[in-house]
């Protein structure tokens, strides 16, 4: 069957390409939800097209339409036409009283009468009626109004016309009559968190003979309409690519984690705050440039200045890197962005800027922008074997709470993780020191040895394996043999 474009980013990979010529579509959500966005973006794709095109509004004026497209910085095409049922000069007009939907006279079937004489005026391809509300009302039983949603449906069937109605769900009954007449349900739904913006999904409840993209896929209304974020399977995703390992240029690092660390392969740092998570991940960015490769890092925690400030320092300059066009870094604000979104800025990253090497730093911040942990772990075991199967190198950090003894993580990842590193403080002579060492690699072999990291103005530094002490990883070391080894 043939499909017309909704003119809404993502919306048509949802629906499997698009929603069927000559069928009627129900669109419903609270008011605000963003329907009407939806609806105009639907009739102007269809102008764009070449289609004529009809809005039938019960509910609110030409201006007022005309007005929210403008703030979106729309001009509507000459074949985008606007129906007011109710024309707002008829209200003070005692002949037209009796035609009025605000008259408790008005009969229903006038109403149905002056939407198909519109119809036949304009004979658009592409219809909206907004809304269903003020329909509801006027057939006062649910039987009637489902016998009228019938009459629609079969007229406009008749004209080969694609139809979608607009419900704002603010009857005391959710009456489900529409569900079973139209050929496909959308349902926008607004969430507000505790703190920070409130939160948009698209739902599809059901789209007869059709395969769509089923769950919650977020959303954001911006200036130029709605981008929505389709629900990111992993599985649709496979890029060929040759399965290597990847050399980091530091001899002792690469000797830790068995040779390097291995494309198509995702690597968690986990350790306490200031542990030095973020600049063995910048090491690794450098690592990748100086190989002639692009990288992206996501930033939750830090602001943007502070790091490029900090790694400068350390003999990483992440501003030549993203002059030079091979690094993408961002802010991530973590209270105004959703999941959704944070995954297609990472597809960006992959698809069209051809990252290999991926930073998120850190999931603590990601997990603030997730309404709760188990929706952080289904996102983030997508979001990583999407990344896994496109061959990319993925590195997060997760920081621990704690700095010494006994310390928890906020959200247990580490099974997703291909590869764990652990960085630890311990205590040695009165001086705080650091360890590094790798607990899991799936992909081959790796040293079981616990060695001391360092942070120093060239960068990181990795010491040789601190075999005079036991205890390390717990913070609180007692020494068993010489000391010689420990790097002053």
């Amino acid at each position: 069957m043939n499909n017309c474009t909704t003119g809404v980013a993502g919306l048509d990979e949802i629906l499997a390409g698009g929603m069927a010529r000559g069928r009627l579509f129900l669109l419903e959500g609270k008011p605000g939800a963003g329907k009407t966005t939806i609806a105009t973006q639907f009739l102007m794709a269809g102008a764009d097209a070449g289609e004529k095109v009809l809005y039938i509004t019960l509910s609110e004026t030409e201006e007022e339409l005309r007005d929210g497209a403008a703030s979106h910085g729309w001009q509507f095409a000459p074949s985008f036409e606007i129906f007011e049922l109710v024309p707002p000069e008829s209200l003070l007009d005692d002949e037209q009283q009796q035609s009025l939907l605000y008259s408790s006279d008005l009969e229903l079937g006038e109403t149905t009468r002056r939407i198909f004489d519109a119809f036949e005026r304009f004979n658009p391809t592409r219809v909206v009626l907004d809304s269903l509300s003020e329909i509801r009302l006027l057939a006062q039983s649910s039987l009637r109004y489902r016998r009228q949603i019938l009459a629609l449906k079969h007229y406009f069937a008749r004209q080969n016309a694609t139809v979608l109605m607009l419900d704002d769900l603010t009857a005391d009954i959710l009456d489900k009559a529409v569900h079973s007449v139209a050929h496909a349900v959308i349902r926008l739904e607004e969430l507000s968190p505790d703190y920070g913006a409130e939160r948009r999904q698209l739902r599809v409840l059901k789209y007869r003979g059709r395969k769509y993209r089923g769950g919650f896929h977020d959303f954001v209304i911006e200036t130029g309409g709605i981008r929505l974020f389709p629900r990111l399977v992993a599985a649709e995703h496979h890029t060929s690519f040759v399965r290597e390992t990847v050399v980091t240029g530091n001899a002792a690092l690469d000797e830790l984690v068995g040779g390097g660390f291995e494309r198509g392969a995702s690597t968690l740092i986990l350790g306490p705050a200031g542990t030095g998570k973020s600049l063995l991940t910048l090491s690794l960015i450098k690592a990748a440039v100086a190989r002639g490769e692009n990288a992206a890092m996501f930033v939750f925690d830090e602001e943007l200045g502070l790091l490029f400030d900090r790694a400068r320092k350390l003999d990483i300059d992440l501003t030549a890197m993203v002059d030079g066009g091979h690094l993408v870094i961002e802010q991530i604000d973590a209270a105004e962005l959703t999941p959704g979104e944070f995954s297609q800025r990472v597809r960006v990253c992959v698809e069209k800027y051809q990252a290999k090497t991926i930073v998120i730093d850190s999931l603590n911040g990601y997990q603030a922008a997730m309404p709760e942990e188990r929706a952080l772990i289904l996102h983030m075991h997508e979001l990583l074997q999407y990344l896994n199967r496109q061959g990319a190198m993925t590195f997060l950090t997760v920081a621990q709470h704690g700095l010494f003894g006994d310390m928890h993580s906020p959200v247990d990842v580490t099974y997703l993780a291909d590869t764990l590193v652990l960085l630890r403080y311990f205590e040695v002579g009165g001086r705080v020191r650091r360890a590094i060492s790798v607990v899991k690699k799936r992909t081959g072999h790796h040293e079981d040895t616990i060695r001391e990291f360092m942070i120093g103005s060239d960068g990181i530094t990795v010491g040789a394996p601190l075999t005079a002490f036991q205890g390390v990883l717990r913070g609180v070391p007692s020494l068993v043999g010489s000391g010689d080894l420990l790097l002053d």
